[in-house]
């Protein structure tokens, strides 16, 4: 039988699923609130089968997300709030909206830095609706930042938080001007160990987690996706150690920091 295409059928897989007495017990005790983790872990999948470049994969991994995105649908609709076609819906008007420069009057006539400029204005707009809708009437214009979600990882958060700053002219103008910070930050920290205050640690350790995502943005790279990569390597380095170690009829628990320090450095070189 040849792969579904019709969007229509998953709906209806959902639906049995979650119908009463005929469903699926595991499904049928699901909330937003216990979905919501699953939600968050395919979406790491997808960009983890991105981060292998395994296209065979990342089919698999947005049929998992989307499966997701029906879930929820789902619960909505069973509750009278919204349905799957409301969730399309929503999405294709945001896009057409925020593509004024592909769908409206000005479509082929902006630069990058006018459609960048206008995103955010319109997003500014989209809030501002969603406010008075709410009721909600506040006194003065709404900060910069807040147009950046609470919602997102720390890694991503940071990120936002920068580029939006510098949409105003608030950032370094060279990437080894963020690498001074970066040290400069480290030597924060070493006062900080020799304080031995945990929470004065923990605050310097942020400053530099902050910096260091600041220098991945200067130099175009994605800190979660570098980190991804960096923990795979990790990963693959470890094993080494662990093989190896087994092959000479050792282990890691009987192996010495000085042994597993000089396999580490094989690993490097090892292919």
């Amino acid at each position: 039988m040849p792969p579904s295409r019709d969007i229509s059928e998953l709906l209806d897989i959902m639906a049995a699923l979650r119908t009463p007495e005929t469903g699926c017990p595991w499904d049928l005790e699901q909330t937003f609130a216990t979905i919501a983790p699953y939600t968050i872990e395919e979406a790491y999948e997808v960009a983890e089968a991105i981060a292998r470049d395994d296209l065979e994969d990342l089919k698999e991994e947005l049929g998992d997300l989307l499966l997701q995105v029906v879930f929820h649908a789902r619960m909505a609709e069973e509750q009278g709030a919204f349905a799957f076609g409301d969730v399309v819906n929503a999405i294709t008007t945001k896009m057409t909206r925020r593509h004024p420069h592909v769908f409206g009057e000005k479509a082929g006539h902006m630069t990058p830095d006018e459609v960048k400029g206008l995103w955010h204005s319109i997003k500014a707009e989209e809030k501002a609706e969603r406010a008075a809708l709410r009721g909600e009437t506040p006194d003065a214009k709404p900060g910069l930042l807040e147009s950046v979600k609470k919602s997102q990882p720390a890694l991503a958060r940071a990120m936002d938080l920068q580029r939006t700053a510098s949409t105003v002219g608030f950032d370094w103008n060279d990437p080894r001007a963020v690498l001074a910070k970066i040290r400069e930050e480290a030597d924060e920290i070493e006062a900080a160990l020799d304080s031995g205050n945990d929470a004065h640690i923990a605050e310097e350790t942020g400053d530099l987690l902050f910096a260091v995502v600041n220098l991945a943005r200067h130099a175009k790279a994605d800190p979660e996706m570098a980190l991804r990569a960096t923990n795979a390597k990790f990963e693959r380095r470890f094993a080494y150690i662990e093989r190896t170690l087994a092959a000479r009829g050792s282990s890691l628990e009987a192996a010495t920091l000085a042994e597993m320090d000089a396999l580490w450095n094989e690993a490097k070189t090892a292919k």
